[in-house]
């Protein structure tokens, strides 16, 4: 009964934090989703509008839509990781469908002929930001175990405050180890539990310095990451046309997060005379929350075939909620380390990430009813992303390497449409920098779409093919395992999209 109730406990209970970098990087950057049509240009729709994706680089593209309409798409994702560890590759691929976008627009025309407000635009989105589905394999075989990772965060926290207390449950000094002391010294408790590490000197509390178990020259690691997921936005948007030439927008976004992502690390091979022959690590995060952003933008008309855009997406405040849960063994753990397992949750206090905002400049080219060029250039500064409060000394730290290993980002957006009667043919181009000053954590991404769409009269169906590749190293941990893995991300998205006039 007692074990029961430590969970319960637990739920009340608030843990040091330990979100970092990689926390902000995953809300950052929008994917080419939306529409199809808004899909088959990779979005580059800054100085067209006329499209419901198009109110997320420019809010005043509704106030082009000559009528009201409505708007669904639904895309079928697939993604493949081809990764590089040490002697070892692994290829992964993982399919996922879903509804992206929903969205309608109101067009209320001026019944005033002298008035220069031609007409007012009210429109609704649902699109998706970021799919965070996603399946990652890394094997090979390594001279870096996790025993490092354990040996790092370990060094330095005394020994005695680690060890059960009598009549304590195991499962009981890890929360309770978590919720006082903080993150690392919960890690070295669970590393000195789990019989991967032990401290110098076992009769000196105040024992700062601890030693492997595990005993090799190179280890075979199997490492796993499932996630699951989504960064949605919901867009209230408000514009109208001001004359002939003039189109204005305003949106407010409201943002919604949820994430689960999996690691499990499985380690053998060890020397003969080891006696670890075996350790597993899994760790489950969970995500969820909301955001709040808005955008002003407008698109003027220079002429019959000349458009301009110009856009300003405010920083988006994040605000989050963490739950993380973890389960290891070796040949030494503890007898009851099965205890600690993933129904014991360790519940993060909240907190906030702003990510930067973002300037957007936009041209188009018209040729009359036979089709049309277009071209986007976004700039968001990510050394100014934040975690906050920036008060938590491990938050103003983070910032501080954030700051200086993230740089400016440039998002080139090239598409172009040709009709042939009630038939459209499209092709894009994307070209997204690297966030990080060096370029080589997290390389530049490149995505390539092409689209077809057929107009009815009253309604219209498009289909479009996106695809994008982009190149990562990933460490496996933050710590103790500095020789990332090679990653070759590849994300295929085919849409299908139908629009109704009315």
């Amino acid at each position: 009964m007692k074990r029961n109730y430590t969970f319960i406990l637990l739920l009340v209970c608030a843990f040091a934090s330990a979100q970092n970098i990689n926390d902000v990087l995953r809300l950052s950057g929008e994917g080419s989703y939306g529409t199809a049509r808004f899909q088959g240009l990779n979005g580059a729709f800054g100085a067209l509008g006329g499209d419901m994706s198009s109110l997320n680089i420019n809010p005043a593209g509704s106030a082009v839509f000559n009528n009201s309409l409505l708007s669904l798409t639904g895309s079928n994702y697939n993604i493949k990781n081809d990764s590089r560890y040490f002697n070892g590759s692994r290829s992964t691929s993982l399919n996922s469908l879903d509804l992206n976008q929903v969205g309608g627009v109101f067009v209320f025309k001026s019944t005033n002929s002298n008035s220069p407000w031609r007409k007012l635009a009210l429109a609704f989105n649902y699109d998706l930001v970021k799919n965070f589905d996603d399946d990652l394999l890394v094997s090979g075989n390594s001279d870096q175990g996790i025993d490092n990772y354990f040996l790092d965060l370990a060094n330095g926290v005394p020994f005695g405050p680690l060890l059960i207390q009598d009549g304590e449950y195991i499962e009981e000094a890890y929360l309770d180890i978590g919720s006082t002391l903080g993150f690392v010294d919960q890690q070295a408790f669970l590393g000195y539990y789990g019989g991967i590490i032990d401290p110098v000197d076992f009769s000196d509390d105040n024992n700062t310095d601890y030693i492997s178990n595990a005993k090799y020259g190179t280890v075979n690691q199997d490492y796993s990451q499932i996630t699951t997921g989504y960064n949605s936005k919901f867009t209230a948007n408000l514009a109208s046309q001001y004359g002939d030439n003039l189109y204005l927008g305003a949106s407010l976004n409201i943002h919604s997060v949820f994430l689960d992502k999996l690691t499990q690390l499985s380690e053998r091979g060890f020397d003969a005379d080891s006696e670890i022959q075996t350790i597993t690590f899994d760790n489950l995060l969970r995500t969820q929350g909301n955001g709040f952003s808005f955008s002003l933008g407008a698109i003027g008309k220079l002429n019959e075939n000349f458009r301009i855009g110009g856009s300003y997406q405010s920083p988006t405040w994040y605000n989050l909620s963490d739950e993380t849960t973890q389960k290891i063994y070796s040949d030494l753990a503890d007898s009851d380390i099965s205890f600690i397992n993933f129904n014991i949750i360790n519940i993060y206090e909240d907190y906030t990430i702003k990510i930067p905002g973002k300037l957007t400049g936009s041209l188009a080219m018209i040729f009359g009813k036979n089709g049309l060029l277009s071209f986007d250039y976004s700039y968001q500064d990510m050394s100014k992303a934040e975690l906050r409060p920036g008060s938590d000394p491990s938050f103003a730290s983070e910032n501080d390497f954030i700051s200086d290993k993230l740089s400016t980002v440039s998002t080139f957006r090239l598409g172009g449409e040709y009709r042939i009667e009630a038939l459209s043919l499209r092709a894009g181009y994307r070209f997204e920098q690297s966030p990080y000053a060096n370029g080589g954590t997290i390389g530049d991404l490149n995505g390539y779409s092409g689209g077809i769409g057929y107009n009815f009269g009253g309604s219209r169906l498009d289909l479009s093919y996106n695809y994008s590749t982009q190149d990562i190293n990933k460490q496996l941990f933050d710590v103790g395992l500095p020789t990332p893995a090679s990653i070759t991300n590849k994300n295929s998205v085919v849409s299908l999209g139908y629009t109704l006039n009315f």
